[in-house]
């Protein structure tokens, strides 16, 4: 059985270490090293990392717990079997306490020595394997915790989106959520003049002085442009990044479109300082950063919009109640002329009148006191 393994033997007496060794272990296809000094097997081991140290406690001038004390001083972390004759099993013991992982009291026989190997080597296998295991569950675990934070960015974003009506108050919310999601050092968000067609810095997240006073006015960062025009986003990092004039504030760089269907209307900026490059998944992140910023714009677009309708309609209320007022007004004005002469023949005017022509003007005045009566009347707008 071929393992390739290598298994170190600290061993000085020579007989020893051939039966263990050579006799034992090697026909087997392990790789073997023997030593006979414990300076030398802590070298190596260091140097090397084997499988397996065979280490005899009797050295002469250094007791076995010595060795084990030194080994483990030395961050050696290759599994140890030691080497005992039999009557030592307190020193055994004392040796499991160090880390020893196995003894092997001598004389033994080759199959003997071959079951202790295997049956460590078995161990130290399971031990990788779990380790790893536990390595593999610990990263998994890691990657759960941050697209769990990940997610709840996002629902966080997306209830913002809807409820806060302080556009200023919204897009600083959402830069700081794509410094999250991105593990950048400072972001910004330019948004298009409607006027003019430029795209001016209109909120902004830990950039440096002499970037953060062009708040409210364009930036030449080199990159934004080609973005504005392609409609695509553009992760860039490295050496073709250098180039750019936004290298000065970092070595990686995401630049994320804000559309509406599909005109660019804005462009979201996410920076790091470290070289290392913006993974396709927290592109995908920003672009959804980049969705809410539209929608916040066009709900923006669509309050402004009710706002002008209602004041329209205000406005058109307001003329029609003015307008109504000045009828009523003249209204009022003829019917105190017609009035008048009608009140001096019924009531000054000189001769007799007819029954059917007092009748008559009479019921001419009931209908005009009517009518002013009518005209009085109080419309308020909207009702």
């Amino acid at each position: 059985m071929a393992t390739g393994e290598q298994i170190l033997i600290v061993e000085n007496d020579p007989d020893i270490a051939d039966l263990i060794g050579r006799q034992s272990l090697q026909p087997l296809g392990y790789q073997v090293t023997v030593l006979g000094d414990v300076g030398s097997a802590i070298k190596f081991a260091i140097q090397n990392s084997p499988s397996l140290i065979l280490a005899d406690l009797n050295f002469p001038g250094l007791s076995g717990k010595d060795m084990l004390a030194a080994f483990n001083a030395q961050g050696v972390k290759s599994p140890v079997i030691v080497i005992a004759e039999k009557g030592q099993e307190t020193d055994a013991i004392q040796a499991f306490r160090l880390g020893a992982t196995d003894v092997m009291f001598w004389p033994l026989k080759d199959a003997e020595v071959v079951s202790i190997v295997e049956r460590a080597l078995r161990q130290t296998q399971e031990t990788r394997e779990r380790q790893k295991l536990d390595r593999q569950l610990k990263v998994m675990n890691e990657e759960l915790q941050r697209k769990l934070s990940d997610l709840t960015t996002i629902l966080s974003t997306a209830k913002a989106v809807v409820s806060v009506t302080d556009q200023r108050v919204l897009f600083d919310m959402i830069l700081e959520a794509a410094m999250k999601l991105a593990d950048a050092n400072m972001c910004w968000l330019l948004l298009r003049e409607e006027r003019s067609k430029a795209f001016l810095m209109r909120a902004q997240r830990n950039l440096p002085d002499s970037w953060a006073k062009k708040m409210n006015q364009p930036v030449d960062d080199g990159i934004s442009s080609l973005v504005a025009l392609s409609g695509e986003s553009l992760v860039m990092s490295g050496v073709p990044l250098q180039k750019l004039k936004v290298s000065t504030l970092g070595k990686s760089i995401a630049v994320i479109p804000i559309k509406i269907q599909n005109e660019v209307i804005g462009l979201l900026l996410v920076v790091r300082k470290a070289d290392r490059e913006i993974s396709r998944d927290t592109q995908t992140l920003l672009e959804a950063m980049a969705d809410f910023s539209s929608i916040s714009l066009v709900n923006a677009r669509l309050f402004h919009a009710l706002e002008k309708t209602a004041e329209n309609a205000r406005t058109g209320e307001n003329y029609r109640y003015a307008t109504l007022e000045a009828v009523r007004a003249a209204i009022r004005n003829e019917l105190q002329v017609a009035s008048y002469p009608l009140n001096f023949v019924l009531t000054e005017t000189p001769g007799k009148l007819t029954p059917e022509q007092r009748q008559a003007l009479e019921s001419v005045q009931v209908a005009l006191l009517r009518l002013a009566r009518s005209s009085e009347k109080t419309v308020v707008p909207g009702q």
